[in-house]
C-alpha cells in the first residue's frame, strides 16, 4: 500500500519513465524512418523546446538508475510484487 511519503517519489518515478518511454519511441523512429519526432514537433534538433525534452529523457534514465539498482539488490522485480 502506497503512504502519503510514498507519494511524491511515485509520482517522480511514473513520470520519468514516460518521459524514457517518449526517448525509447523516439529512438524507434529515428532508427526505423530515420524521423526524429521530438525535432520535428519542436522545430528541429537544436530548437531549445527540443533540446530540454532530451535534456528531461537523459535525466530520467539518471533517476531510474537508483530504482534499477535497488530492485538488482533486492533479487525481486517490484513490478512483480503483489
Amino acid at each position: 500500500m502506497t503512504t502519503p511519503e510514498d507519494l511524491p517519489m511515485k509520482t517522480v518515478n511514473v513520470i520519468t519513465l514516460l518521459l524514457i518511454i517518449v526517448g525509447g519511441l523516439n529512438w524507434l523512429l529515428v532508427g526505423l524512418f530515420q524521423f526524429d519526432l521530438v525535432a520535428s514537433i519542436f522545430g528541429g534538433q537544436n530548437a531549445l523546446l527540443a533540446r530540454i525534452i532530451y535534456i528531461l529523457v537523459g535525466l530520467s534514465a539518471l533517476w531510474q538508475l537508483g530504482p534499477l539498482g535497488k530492485t538488482i539488490n533486492s533479487n525481486e522485480v517490484t513490478a512483480e510484487r503483489r
